[in-house]
């Protein structure tokens, strides 16, 4: 049985979406990739990343970071409260204007090469 405020829920909703989805299409703050590197190596994140976000092993994989197709609130949530054996980062140690300049460095690197383009992998 349909209910007479089934339009207006949906209706609702819609507009919902249409707010939501710009706001988690934004960007990622401006950040400055030359202070990023600094941070970035100063902090001693290249001890497990890579010094250009290769990634690494130290305790296990550590994720390759150039490039990273993970958004800019996925990257700060992952530093504030880290999952595995990263130690967090909370604004005591680094600012909001800091992770902003980790990650533009990060996305300014040329990233993973594509399988095809390594020859070792292809003969």
């Amino acid at each position: 049985m349909a209910h007479s405020y089934s339009p207006i829920i949906a209706a609702a909703l819609l507009a919902a979406l249409a707010v939501a989805v710009p706001v988690l299409a934004q960007d990622a703050p401006k950040g400055d990739a030359a202070a990023g590197k600094k941070v970035f190596l100063a902090d001693g994140c290249y001890e497990c990343h890579g010094r250009v976000g290769e990634g690494g092993a130290m305790n296990g994989p550590a994720p390759i970071l150039a490039k990273s197709k993970l958004p800019y609130e996925a990257f700060k949530a992952q530093l504030r409260g880290p999952a595995n054996d990263m130690p967090p980062y909370p604004t005591t140690l680094l600012s909001d204007q800091q992770v902003a300049d980790i990650f533009a460095y990060l996305q300014s690197l040329p990233g993973p090469r594509p399988v095809s383009e390594v020859p070792i992998l292809n003969d």
